[in-house]
Protein backbone atom coordinates (compact mmCIF):
# COMPACT_ATOMS: atom_id res chain seq x y z
CA UNK A 1 0.00 0.00 0.00
CA UNK A 2 3.00 2.23 0.00
CA UNK A 3 2.55 3.00 -3.67
CA UNK A 4 -1.17 3.74 -3.43
CA UNK A 5 -2.08 7.25 -4.46
CA UNK A 6 -4.69 9.14 -2.57
CA UNK A 7 -6.88 11.42 -4.59
CA UNK A 8 -8.77 14.25 -3.12
CA UNK A 9 -12.14 15.20 -4.44
CA UNK A 10 -11.73 18.78 -5.53
CA UNK A 11 -14.79 20.43 -6.80
CA UNK A 12 -13.99 21.74 -10.21
CA UNK A 13 -14.58 25.43 -10.60
CA UNK A 14 -17.20 26.43 -13.06
CA UNK A 15 -15.44 28.15 -15.90
CA UNK A 16 -16.74 31.57 -16.76
CA UNK A 17 -18.01 32.04 -20.26
CA UNK A 18 -17.34 35.42 -21.79
CA UNK A 19 -20.13 37.51 -23.23
CA UNK A 20 -18.46 37.28 -26.64
CA UNK A 21 -18.65 33.49 -26.49
CA UNK A 22 -22.27 33.54 -25.33
CA UNK A 23 -23.21 35.83 -28.20
CA UNK A 24 -21.04 33.78 -30.61
CA UNK A 25 -19.02 36.86 -31.55
CA UNK A 26 -15.36 37.26 -32.40
CA UNK A 27 -15.20 40.88 -31.28
CA UNK A 28 -14.49 41.41 -27.58
CA UNK A 29 -17.63 42.60 -25.81
CA UNK A 30 -15.66 43.49 -22.69
CA UNK A 31 -13.53 46.02 -24.57
CA UNK A 32 -16.60 47.66 -26.08
CA UNK A 33 -18.16 47.76 -22.62
CA UNK A 34 -14.99 49.28 -21.15
CA UNK A 35 -14.95 51.95 -23.87
CA UNK A 36 -18.59 52.86 -23.25
CA UNK A 37 -18.02 53.12 -19.51
CA UNK A 38 -14.89 55.26 -19.95
CA UNK A 39 -16.88 57.56 -22.22
CA UNK A 40 -19.44 57.97 -19.41
CA UNK A 41 -22.25 56.25 -21.32
CA UNK A 42 -22.45 53.47 -18.74
CA UNK A 43 -25.33 54.84 -16.72
CA UNK A 44 -27.51 55.55 -19.73
CA UNK A 45 -27.17 52.26 -21.57
CA UNK A 46 -28.41 48.77 -20.81
CA UNK A 47 -26.15 45.78 -20.23
CA UNK A 48 -26.96 44.35 -23.68
CA UNK A 49 -25.73 47.47 -25.50
CA UNK A 50 -22.04 46.42 -25.69
CA UNK A 51 -23.07 43.02 -27.03
CA UNK A 52 -25.22 44.61 -29.72
CA UNK A 53 -22.52 47.14 -30.63
CA UNK A 54 -19.85 44.43 -30.85
CA UNK A 55 -22.18 42.47 -33.14
CA UNK A 56 -22.68 45.50 -35.39
CA UNK A 57 -18.94 46.15 -35.55
CA UNK A 58 -18.26 42.50 -36.36
CA UNK A 59 -20.91 42.52 -39.11
CA UNK A 60 -19.53 45.69 -40.71
CA UNK A 61 -15.98 44.37 -40.57
CA UNK A 62 -17.00 41.03 -42.09
CA UNK A 63 -18.97 42.78 -44.84
CA UNK A 64 -16.09 45.11 -45.73
CA UNK A 65 -13.54 42.28 -45.72
CA UNK A 66 -15.81 40.08 -47.82
CA UNK A 67 -16.27 42.79 -50.44
CA UNK A 68 -12.55 43.62 -50.34
CA UNK A 69 -11.76 39.94 -50.84
CA UNK A 70 -14.01 39.86 -53.90
CA UNK A 71 -12.28 43.01 -55.18
CA UNK A 72 -8.85 41.43 -54.67
CA UNK A 73 -10.01 38.26 -56.41
CA UNK A 74 -11.31 40.25 -59.38
CA UNK A 75 -7.87 41.89 -59.63
CA UNK A 76 -6.25 38.44 -59.47
CA UNK A 77 -4.62 39.09 -56.12
CA UNK A 78 -4.30 36.70 -53.20
CA UNK A 79 -4.13 39.32 -50.44
CA UNK A 80 -6.39 42.17 -49.49
CA UNK A 81 -4.58 45.49 -49.57
CA UNK A 82 -5.71 48.87 -48.21
CA UNK A 83 -6.38 49.91 -51.80
CA UNK A 84 -8.96 47.12 -52.14
CA UNK A 85 -10.71 48.26 -48.96
CA UNK A 86 -10.66 51.85 -50.20
CA UNK A 87 -12.20 50.84 -53.53
CA UNK A 88 -14.95 48.92 -51.75
CA UNK A 89 -15.77 51.89 -49.53
CA UNK A 90 -15.91 54.20 -52.56
CA UNK A 91 -18.11 51.85 -54.61
CA UNK A 92 -20.63 50.98 -51.91
CA UNK A 93 -22.87 53.96 -51.21
CA UNK A 94 -24.04 52.84 -47.78
CA UNK A 95 -20.53 52.13 -46.53
CA UNK A 96 -19.32 55.38 -48.07
CA UNK A 97 -21.85 57.34 -46.01
CA UNK A 98 -20.77 55.62 -42.80
CA UNK A 99 -17.10 56.47 -43.28
CA UNK A 100 -17.47 60.03 -44.57
CA UNK A 101 -15.14 62.48 -42.88
CA UNK A 102 -17.81 65.17 -42.76
CA UNK A 103 -20.55 62.96 -41.41
CA UNK A 104 -22.92 64.90 -39.22
CA UNK A 105 -25.55 63.81 -36.81
CA UNK A 106 -29.18 64.45 -37.81
CA UNK A 107 -29.48 67.01 -35.01
CA UNK A 108 -26.63 69.09 -36.43
CA UNK A 109 -28.37 69.52 -39.79
CA UNK A 110 -31.49 71.15 -38.36
CA UNK A 111 -31.27 74.92 -38.17
CA UNK A 112 -31.54 76.35 -34.70
CA UNK A 113 -34.72 78.45 -34.54
CA UNK A 114 -34.73 80.76 -31.60
CA UNK A 115 -37.75 82.80 -30.61
CA UNK A 116 -37.24 86.50 -30.05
Amino acid sequence: MAGKKYRRNYKSKKQTISRSTRAELQFPVSRVDRFLRQAHYGQRLSSSTPVFLAGVLEYLTAKILDLAGQEAHSNRRMRITPEHVEKVLEKNGQLCRIFEENSKSPDAEKPNKSKK
